[in-house]
């Protein structure tokens, strides 16, 4: 459980404030998401970072409990999924992506921070609310 914790107090701030990035810079994302589905060598970055981001959480935390800690597990293994198809299918994910960015509106970018915001939000919620189980410190 502590270890859960100590992930949800580290991805849930992450996520929130990735989300209310996407909210308050949908015209700057485009611009990002263009200029990377452009640059295979963007995508294979993201992707290595993705699969060290799943793996290590995988790694520690491969808990499939019927509560909310399987929620990072399976983000793990999302972020495992991701990082694999971005480095196998390099060329393939810049053709997809870019068609994909060609038909979304700025709303579905902010719809999109709207979500990661909540997830973020209540994983931060679950790691920080009070009667949690804290790890005593060594001193």
């Amino acid at each position: 459980m502590q270890r859960s914790i100590f992930l949800a107090k580290l991805i849930g701030p992450f996520l929130a404030v990735c989300g209310v990035s996407l909210i308050f810079n949908a015209d700057a994302f485009r611009t990002i998401g263009d200029q990377i589905v452009n640059s295979p060598a963007w995508i294979y970055f993201a992707g290595l970072l993705a699969l060290t981001a799943g793996v290590a959480i995988v790694n520690t935390h491969n808990e499939w409990t019927p509560d909310w800690r399987v929620t990072i597990t399976l983000l793990g293994w999302l972020c495992v999924v991701i990082g694999i198809i971005r480095l196998v299918f390099v060329g393939s994910i810049g053709v997809i992506a870019g068609s994909v960015l060609a038909i979304v509106s700025n709303g579905w970018i902010v719809g999109e921070g709207i979500v990661i915001l909540a997830f973020g939000t209540w994983l931060s919620f679950k790691g920080y609310a009070p009667g949690k189980v804290r790890a005593k410190r060594k001193r």
